[in-house]
């Protein structure tokens, strides 16, 4: 029934002039439109909406995450440009906070200003 339809994805804040300085300023996302109950940024072809609640609690899950080529590298560009890695207790992420999975894939995360918990991912190059 949805499927060829297009995305379109959902991220809490809890202020826009927040949201919009750390997903368009920080992490370059353009934004799409901005019209007073919701930014609307491009993330990578899929719009992506930050809307702006009144109360919520941060998931201890990843919510939204972004494929990227390399890893290690868009880690440092966060690093870079203040964003924090976060870190699991037992799961071995190397010094740049990434994480290999069994399969090969490589896994960053990281939180937006609101605690949403955020991601990098890359699969192995064969």
């Amino acid at each position: 029934m949805l499927a060829g339809q297009r995305f379109l994805g959902f991220i809490p804040v809890a202020d826009f002039a927040t949201a919009r300085a750390f997903y368009e300023g920080t992490l370059g996302l353009p934004v799409l439109d901005d019209h007073g109950f919701a930014v609307v940024v491009d993330a990578g072809g899929t719009p992506l909406r930050l809307t702006e609640v009144r109360a919520f609690s941060p998931q201890p899950f990843t919510i939204a995450g972004w494929s990227v080529p390399d890893v290690r590298a868009t880690v440092l560009r966060l690093a870079a440009a203040g964003v924090e890695v976060v870190r699991f207790e037992g799961m071995g992420q190397d010094d740049d906070g990434v994480w290999a999975a069994p399969g090969g894939d490589q896994v960053a995360w990281f939180k937006d200003p609101f605690a949403n918990l955020l991601s990098v991912s890359s699969a192995p190059v064969d």
